[in-house]
C-alpha cells in the first residue's frame, strides 16, 4: 500500500459508550515532514481514501507541488476512516456498522491527530462525508483548527438524504449485485440530468447497442466491485445517516458552533442533488449572526454534487486566499 503508515489508538470510545481497545489507524503523509510545517487534514469522501495525491489520487489536481494546497508549503494528513478496507486486512473491517456514527469518526481523527503529536490544523478539508467529519471535529475541538473547509456536505442529514441512505442500504442488504447496483443509484444522486445530457445526449453505443448512459453506470458499478468491500460501503453510506453536529447538544446549529475559533468556509455547488446549496446558504446566514469569521462560497457547475472532483478551476480560485501563506522555520 502506497505510504500507509499506522498508529494504534487504544480506547476509542464510541457515542453509544461502548470502548474499542487497540484500533488501528491508517494514515498517509504528504509533502512536510510532520512537526516541520503547517498541518492540512484531508478527510475523505465515501468511496475515498488517505490517497490523496500521487498514483491514483482523488485529489491531485488541488494539493502538490506548487497546487493550491502545496505540499512545499505544508504536510497533508489524509486518515482512513476505519473499516473502509484500504489496508486490505479482513480483521480491520467493521460488520457492525449501526453502532457507528459520523462523530465517532471525528473523535478516532482526532485522537490520532494528538497521537501523532500535531499541536493545531491549519485547516480541515472534506468533500461530503469528509465535510460533514471536518463539522464534528471543529465542534469536538474548538481551538485545534484554524480553517474548517466542508465542501459539498452539510452538518445535518436532511429527510433527502435520510431517504437515499435508507435505499442505499436497502439495496446493499438485498440485491444480488448489492455494490455494482448501489452504486448505480448513487451516480444518479452525485449528477444532474443536464450534466448526463451534456454528456451522452441519449446517444447507443454502436459495439452493444445500448445506451451511452447505460454502459456509464455499469462502467461505475463494475468499477467500484472489483476495489471496495460491501461491509466498507454499508458503514460509509450509514455514517451520512448519523450527521448532526446539534444531536444531544444544544437545539440549533448557531448555540453549538458560538464557542467554536475556526474560521468557517462553507463551500456548495449550485446544482447539487445530495447536499442542496439552499440549506448550506441558510447555514451561513444563522451563523454570520454570531461568527464573524464564517464564509460562505459557491461553485458554479451542471455536474451536480460531484463538481467537488471536477470543477476545478472554481475550487482553486476559492481555496486559494485560504492557503496563501508562506511558512518561515
Amino acid at each position: 500500500m502506497l505510504n500507509l503508515k499506522k498508529t494504534i489508538i487504544k480506547d476509542w470510545v464510541l457515542e453509544n459508550k461502548e470502548t474499542l481497545n487497540n484500533v488501528p489507524l491508517f494514515y498517509q503523509t504528504f509533502g512536510q515532514k510532520l512537526g516541520t510545517a503547517p498541518v492540512v487534514l484531508v478527510n475523505h469522501a465515501l468511496t475515498g481514501n488517505s490517497n490523496v495525491i500521487g498514483k491514483n489520487g482523488w485529489w491531485n489536481d488541488l494539493i502538490g507541488i506548487n497546487k493550491t494546497i502545496d505540499t512545499n508549503i505544508y504536510t497533508v494528513l489524509a486518515i482512513n476512516i476505519p473499516g473502509n478496507g484500504f489496508d486490505g486486512k479482513e480483521e480491520n473491517l467493521i460488520i457492525d456498522y449501526k453502532k457507528f456514527t459520523i462523530r465517532d469518526v471525528a473523535q478516532f481523527f482526532l485522537q490520532g491527530v494528538l497521537q501523532l503529536k500535531i499541536e493545531s490544523l491549519f485547516a480541515v478539508i472534506g468533500g461530503s462525508l469528509g465535510g460533514a467529519i471536518a463539522w464534528e471535529m471543529c465542534v469536538l475541538e474548538p481551538t485545534l483548527i484554524q480553517n474548517v473547509i466542508p465542501v459539498a456536505t452539510n452538518w445535518r442529514a436532511t429527510d433527502w438524504m435520510l431517504a437515499n441512505v435508507l435505499v442505499q442500504d436497502a439495496i446493499l442488504n438485498h440485491s444480488s449485485s448489492p455494490i455494482g447496483d448501489a452504486r448505480m443509484h448513487a451516480m444518479l444522486l452525485y449528477r444532474t440530468p443536464e450534466s448526463l445530457k451534456k454528456k451522452f445526449d441519449v446517444k447507443i453505443n454502436p459495439k452493444n447497442q445500448q445506451f451511452e448512459v447505460e454502459n456509464w453506470l455499469h462502467y461505475h458499478g463494475e468499477k467500484l466491485e472489483q476495489r471496495f468491500l460491501l461491509s466498507a460501503y454499508k458503514l460509509m453510506n450509514y455514517l451520512l445517516k448519523t450527521n448532526d453536529v446539534t444531536r444531544g447538544r444544544e437545539k440549533y446549529i448557531d448555540a453549538v458552533m458560538i464557542n467554536t475559533n475556526s474560521n468557517i468556509h462553507i463551500v456548495s455547488i449550485d446544482t447539487d442533488c445530495f447536499f442542496v446549496a439552499k440549506e448550506d446558504k441558510e447555514t451561513y446566514e444563522v451563523l454570520r449572526k454570531v461568527k464573524k469569521n464564517v464564509y460562505h462560497h459557491e461553485i458554479k457547475s451542471i455536474h451536480g454534487h460531484d463538481a467537488f472532483l471536477i470543477e476545478y478551476k472554481q475550487l482553486n480560485e476559492i481555496l486559494e486566499n485560504i492557503f496563501k501563506v508562506i511558512y518561515i522555520k
